[in-house]
This record gives C-alpha cells, sequence and structure tokens, in this order.
C-alpha cells in the first residue's frame, strides 16, 4: 500500500477514535528513516492546547489499534505531537475557523501561474479558500491544496 493510501486509510479507520477522546485529528505524516518508518499524528483541542499527557493518552489509545489492525505490516514509531505554532490547515471547518490569521498555502497546480501564496485567510466557501495576497484574493479549489500552514 502506497504512503498516501495508508494516510487516507488512517483518516477513516481512527480519526473517529481520536475524536472520541475529545480531540481533534489535524494530520497524519509517515515518514522513512532507514527501514523504520514513523507515523506522525498532530492532534488539538479546542480549549488550553496540546500538553505531554494529550500526546501520550492519544499514543496509548493508538498503539493497541495500530497493532490489532496490522496497520504498518513494517516496524514503525508512533509520534503523537501538537500542530505547532505554524498549524497545517487542511480541512473545510478550518479556513473557516482561522479565517483572518496569516496563512502559507502551496498548491498543486499553478493557479494564475503560481504555487505559493502568502497572505491573510479570507475563508472558505464553494470548495474553494480564498488567500488575500497583498490586496489580491486567490481562490484555491480546495482539491488543489497540497499544503496549507498558519504563520504564527
Amino acid at each position: 500500500m502506497s504512503k498516501e493510501e495508508l494516510i487516507r486509510r488512517f483518516w477513516s479507520v481512527f480519526e473517529s477514535e481520536v475524536v472520541e477522546q475529545g480531540y481533534e485529528l489535524v494530520d497524519v505524516e509517515l515518514t522513512g528513516v532507514g527501514g523504520v518508518r514513523i507515523l506522525r499524528i498532530y492532534i488539538d483541542k479546542e480549549t488550553g492546547g496540546i500538553v505531554h499527557q494529550d500526546c501520550t493518552a492519544v499514543s496509548q489509545l493508538l498503539n493497541p489499534l495500530l497493532d490489532a489492525d496490522n496497520f504498518i505490516s513494517d516496524n514503525y514509531i508512533l509520534e503523537v505531537s501538537s500542530p505547532g505554532i505554524d498549524r497545517p490547515v487542511r480541512k473545510p471547518k478550518d479556513f473557516e475557523r482561522f479565517a483572518g490569521e496569516s496563512i502559507t498555502v502551496t498548491t498543486l497546480s499553478p493557479v494564475l501561474g503560481q504555487k505559493e501564496f502568502i497572505g491573510v485567510l479570507r475563508g472558505f466557501g464553494d470548495g474553494l479558500i480564498q488567500v488575500d495576497c497583498e490586496g489580491t484574493v486567490f481562490e484555491i479549489h480546495l482539491e488543489n491544496l497540497r499544503k496549507a500552514n498558519l504563520n504564527r
């Protein structure tokens, strides 16, 4: 199974488990270093931010589920982390929630000749992310999103 397929599968199988514990699943990364894969999970919660105990709780929740599901057949390390100050933004509700904040958006395909947009997030509507870059508002289709991070 490809890296992208594993990430999609993680979202579909385990997001509800994380949500049931009171956390938001922000992002999932799968990398490989020297034959050992790293499954990195980013979580957040509405109030108080993420602390070490939150990461431990989610790790203790996911470890047995991942093993029982035989999610990754190779050796892997599970890392659970806060999204940090440059929080990834990927879901429509995130683009609405963080409207007014500084953001960097990278696209898969160029929009009006460019693939990187640094500006103020104006919101999300009709499948479009709106980013104001020095007075010009760019509309980027969610399907064209490669990566988006807040600039805090």
